[in-house]
């Protein structure tokens, strides 16, 4: 066995980073033509992923260096992998002519995918290009929005009728050059393209090839429609364990299809956005991004925060005079808070995975509280004792011992609290709930958490 091949994928794409980083900022040691040839031949031997992975990882120039040598034919695939933020950087170094010789290469869906970054002359131009059939298909899929199935079901599939058996089927997949990717079952129609059932590849090579389809076929099949939510079909996918599923309009006609590959960059794509806006990321950012368009993406939370950190330091402000007399509290009083911001950031991590996977209602919200409730009085009472007994005998004083298990309780609590409603109201309100949710319970429980330390203190210690 090579090395190469003993190396994990991830550790090999590193190697590969590495080369090329190395070969592009060869300028002393290689020849211009050499280098180039160098970097040309790296460049063949890469999976359109690969590409796509090693683009994102390099600064704006390095990167248009390395986009300007990928042939023309893989250019389609590899807009189609990179990130929305690098495509447009690597869309706009290309003219009108390099953009239709890349959709050329694509399949309808792939081309509904990119057509929304192109300009409208050229989407104009690709259209005309297509046959009538392939022109209709990229409409159908332009025509729905992103967040629904329409937009990335697939047109390319094998239909099949329920009348003819499972011998002719073999013949007919026999006679075609190619079975469509990640074709795991064939689609029974009848005449009016009306889906009756599915024919799993498994089925057809197991049972006797003189039995007819309608003996064979499933159809109790998980169908979607153009107009259902991408999450929620991914999670479908998910739950079902499919590879491929059917797409049908409103009178059960076949359309199209779903894929695994197309799942899991919903599933993906999901992730991110959640992490996203968790941190108040407005859009999907280029690292080698321009300092203006990073600073757009990021100055509406920050300034948020600016807010909410000012009003924090006017509570401690407050309690100026109580500080001054007693000098522990102002280092005990962060172990409250960040306590506090790491409870309700977990908090607020299990609600909005749960609101993801439509697990919370109304009524489970009001269990779902008691029973968080519970446990951060729990979790209060015992890492408050704790940290109490630490205060205790660090400052040989019972009393701030009591008072430091007392905040930290109610802290957990003031984060229980709101890591459920931040969620549950930002989703009431029509808006996404993960969206700036870890910066707001991160003030909100500083905020607390500083009031009901310093609050007590001055009740029963000053």
């Amino acid at each position: 066995m090579t090395d190469t091949a003993a190396r994990s994928p991830h550790s090999v794409l590193q190697a590969q980073l590495a080369r090329v980083e190395e070969l592009l900022r060869a300028t002393q040691e290689l020849a211009p033509g050499q280098r180039v040839a160098e970097l040309q031949s790296e460049v063949d031997a890469l999976h359109p992923a690969d590409i796509a992975y090693i683009l994102e990882s390099l600064p704006t120039d390095e990167r248009l260096e390395i986009w300007n040598l990928v042939k023309a034919d893989r250019d389609g695939e590899i807009l189609l992998e990179v990130s929305d933020a690098v495509r447009e950087s690597l869309l706009a170094d290309m003219d009108k002519p390099e953009l239709l010789a890349a959709a050329e290469q694509l399949d309808a869906d792939e081309i509904a995918d990119l057509a929304e970054d192109l300009p409208d002359d050229v989407v104009q131009e690709i259209l005309y290009r297509l046959n009538a059939e392939e022109r209709s298909q990229v409409q159908t899929a332009m025509s729905w929005a992103d967040d629904q199935v329409g937009a990335i079901m697939d047109f390319d599939m094998v239909t099949i009728r329920e009348d003819v058996t499972l011998e002719t089927v073999l013949r007919y997949l026999r006679r075609l050059k190619e079975l469509p990717e990640h074709t795991d079952k064939l689609f029974v129609v009848n005449a009016d393209m009306v889906l009756t059932g599915v024919l799993p590849i498994r089925w057809l090579l197991v049972n006797d090839p003189a039995k007819r389809v309608a003996q064979v076929m499933a159809t109790d099949a998980n169908t979607f429609r153009p107009e259902d939510d991408v999450a929620q079909t991914a999670q479908a996918f998910e739950r079902y364990d499919l590879v491929t599923a059917p797409v049908v309009d409103d009178h059960g006609r076949l359309i199209g299809r779903l894929t695994i590959n197309a799942m899991v960059d919903v599933i993906r794509e999901e992730s991110d956005a959640e992490v996203r806006e968790r941190f108040g990321l407005l859009e999907e950012e280029d690292m080698f991004a321009s300092v203006w368009k990073s600073l757009r993406n990021r100055w509406a939370w920050l300034a948020i925060n600016l807010v909410t950190a000012f009003i924090a330091s006017r509570v401690i402000g407050v309690f100026e005079g109580s500080i001054q007399k007693l000098v522990a509290l102002a280092a005990l009083m962060p172990i409250v808070a960040g306590i506090g911001g790491n409870s309700g950031n977990q908090t607020i991590t299990m609600i909005v995975r749960a609101l993801a996977l439509n697990q919370v209602s109304v009524t489970s919200a009001r269990r779902l509280l008691r029973k968080e409730l519970g446990v951060s009085l729990i979790n209060g009472l015992i890492w408050g004792g704790v940290i109490g007994i630490v205060a205790w005998l660090l400052y040989d004083s019972l009393a701030l011992g009591a008072v430091m298990t007392a905040a930290m309780t109610l802290n957990l609590m003031l984060a229980a609290l709101m890591g459920v409603l931040i969620p549950m109201t930002l989703l009431k309100a029509g808006r996404d709930p993960a969206m700036g949710s870890s910066v707001m319970i991160t003030a909100i429980t500083d905020s607390g958490g500083f009031f009901i330390f310093l609050g007590l203190a001055t009740l029963f210690l000053i």
